[in-house]
């Protein structure tokens, strides 16, 4: 990513949007999944304040001292922020960068699987938007899922609302200690698209390279993938560790591109190769955007970027919320 400081309009931006993240007290919050211009650090000569995954961002966001958060992600992790922290202002670049694993499940989908199943713990990942998360008994992210599926007593959990994760978690789970899970049928539409055939070629081309899996890639590619060749499945930080771990030079990466931009910038010395499937709701967020909401703080224009959630809503998500950062 360092190329891109050498780039004088992308240099002229950045300089600016620091100058009006101190002007307007702001801290900018940035997924590994955005562009890579705004996944380089102040530290670095850009502009994320912190980088991380929805856990890690969801940790910082409890620590923000400034009085308004930019969120460079999509609108259920900017609501995240908006849950932990309340009293600060939250903003998004874009108020369109959705999520398809999110939409794919409401409040009212939530309340019906309760009556079907009462008394059965619901686990929501943390790709759902907040009413969801409302009405669920605790959150998760792909990296504590794990962990908070094997802290319960119940030998059934409902676990929502990715498939494809419920499904890799499931043989864990039931391996482990014999709990079932009910799934619901929600997808990511970047992670489905990680099929045996979209990865076949890039597999025979490079025997040799170990394979990078997100928890939301299917079941069946995770099977064949991870068949006679080593590999991690897991969240993007165990990916990012693994790598840090492995001797291997050579990866295959299954999950978002962008990805690839820190593992690149962290690992140089190693190669990644990936179908560059892109989240186009991640896409929403550029440079531009961001120092359009940043100059809208304290304006008119600040509700395009603002946002808002009931105090009941938040009061009852922050349940759930908060008990998934005790496994952080």
């Amino acid at each position: 990513m360092s190329e891109l400081l050498n780039e004088s309009p992308t240099k002229t931006i950045f300089s600016e949007i620091r100058k009006w993240k101190a002007e307007k007290d702001a801290v900018i919050l940035s997924h590994y999944y955005m562009p890579p211009e705004l996944q380089i650090p102040v530290k670095d000569g850009g502009v994320a304040d912190f980088l991380g995954d929805s856990l890690g961002l969801s940790v910082e966001a409890t620590k923000v001292k400034a009085q308004n958060i930019i969120f460079c992600g999509v609108t259920f992790m900017a609501e995240t922020a908006k849950i932990l922290n309340p009293g600060k202002n939250v903003f998004i670049p874009d108020r369109e960068a959705g999520c398809s694993l999110a939409s794919s499940i409401t409040a009212n989908d939530v309340i019906e699987l309760k009556k079907k199943h009462p008394g059965v713990p619901i686990i929501a990942y943390v790709n759902t938007y907040a009413e969801t998360k409302a009405e669920c008994d605790i959150c998760c992210t792909s990296r504590n899922a794990m962990s908070i599926a094997r802290s319960f007593d119940s030998d059934t959990l409902i676990f929502l609302p990715d498939v494809y994760m419920g499904q890799n978690l499931q043989k864990g789970i039931e391996k482990e200690t014999g709990k079932k899970l009910i799934l619901w049928h929600g997808r990511c539409e970047v992670h489905e698209q990680f099929s045996n055939t979209s990865l076949s070629t890039m597999k025979m081309m490079y025997p040799n390279a170990e394979m990078l899996l997100h928890w939301e890639v299917p079941e069946e590619t995770v099977e064949e993938s991870l068949n006679n060749r080593a590999g991690v499945l897991g969240s993007t930080n165990d990916i990012l560790r693994y790598v840090g771990e492995s001797k291997s030079k050579e990866f295959i990466l299954a999950s978002e591109c962008d990805l690839g931009a820190i593992l690149k910038s962290t690992y140089p010395d190693k190669e990644f190769i990936t179908p560059c499937i892109k989240c186009p709701y991640m896409k929403k967020i550029s440079l531009l955007n961001t120092l359009a909401a940043l100059k809208a703080i304290g304006t008119s224009e600040e509700e395009k970027y603002k946002v808002e959630l009931s105090q009941d809503i938040i009061d009852r998500a922050s349940i759930p919320v908060k008990r998934m950062l005790n496994f952080s």
